[in-house]
This record gives structure tokens, C-alpha cells and sequence, in this order.
């Protein structure tokens, strides 16, 4: 699968995701909606979750810009737009956090759920860190290949993401005691 990336550049160049890839000529990157070719676009607004099923697609695309400029009309872009399900990021600057994925985490895990592991194995390969994302996400990366549909992604989605509120409220409650 080809990645393709929406390039916005408003992100420190040397933290960049999107541009490693591109100098290794992992991904492709656009700098216009119009010049971004049709496939998967990793949306996190979309309505429909990236399953298995949607691995018919020559592309893969993703929108790389700064978290607090990805608002809806950042991804209006041509393509089947795909929500990436819970998963946790390994990055230096969002570690740990679910749903701060970086450019490069999003294609890995977009990849291990369409069933190109080694894809994504081969583009974490380029970062320090990049081995720490499927070792946090191993579990759900692994549920999430093994599902038929979108609606499948979810209702694993919704097995982590009952455990997390559990565990938000167990650190609460330790730390009323």
C-alpha cells in the first residue's frame, strides 16, 4: 500500500514524521487537497472505523499538521474517510497518550490493522522510539487485524476503552484516600 501525505508543514521540522518518511522515500507528500490522490484517509472525525475490510485500497493518506490546527475541514480531502480506533502513542512528545498519534503512528497502526504488519514494521524502523508503539499497542493492533468489519473495530475499541475509564477511576479514587 502507498502512503500518501496531505502536508500542512505547520510542525518543527525535525520532529516531523511525514518528512522522515518522505527522505526515505517511505511516503509521498502534497501540499494541496487537490494533489493528494483518492484512498484511505486516516480521519479521526470520520464517522466509520479502518477495519480489515478497507485493504482493498491502492493508498493510504494522512493529514499531517499540528493537533491544534486538525480540525474537520483540515481533512476534506477525496478518499473513504476512516477513523483509526484507541490506540496509545509512543512518541516523545504524546507518549502514553490515546489518540496523539503522530504521522508515522498513524500509518503503523493503520497498516497493522489492514494486515501489512512488516509495512509498518519497516516505517517505525526509522525512529528511535518506533518499536515502543506496537509494543504498547500489541494487544489491540492484533484484535483489531483479526476483525471483518468496522463495526467489529469498535466493539474492540469499546472493550480498551472501558478498561481506561475503569482505570481513570481507580487512580481517582486513590488519590482521594
Amino acid at each position: 500500500m502507498d502512503l500518501h501525505v496531505r502536508y500542512e508543514g505547520d510542525d518543527d521540522p525535525e520532529k516531523c514524521t511525514a518528512r522522515k518518511l518522505a527522505r526515505f522515500d517511505m511516503a509521498t507528500l502534497h501540499e494541496s487537497a487537490r494533489a493528494t490522490p483518492y484512498g484511505v484517509v486516516l480521519n479521526p472525525h470520520a464517522e466509520q472505523a479502518l477495519s480489515p475490510a478497507d485493504a482493498d485500497h491502492a493508498n493510504l493518506v494522512a493529514l499531517d499538521c499540528s493537533w491544534e490546527t486538525a480540525g474537520r475541514a483540515m481533512f476534506e480531502m477525496k478518499g473513504e474517510h476512516r477513523a483509526l480506533p484507541f490506540l496509545v502513542a509512543a512518541n516523545p512528545v504524546n507518549y502514553g497518550k490515546p489518540f496523539q498519534l503522530n504521522t508515522v503512528e498513524a500509518f503503523a497502526g493503520a497498516l497493522c490493522i489492514l494486515r501489512e504488519r512488516e509495512h509498518a514494521e519497516e516505517i517505525l524502523s526509522k525512529f528511535r522510539w518506533g518499536h515502543t508503539f506496537l509494543e504498547l499497542n500489541e494487544e489491540p493492533l492484533r484484535r483489531y487485524s483479526e476483525c471483518v468489519n468496522s463495526a467489529d473495530v469498535v466493539a474492540v475499541q469499546d472493550d480498551y476503552l472501558t478498561d481506561e475509564e475503569a482505570a481513570d477511576a481507580a487512580e481517582e479514587l486513590e488519590g482521594d484516600t
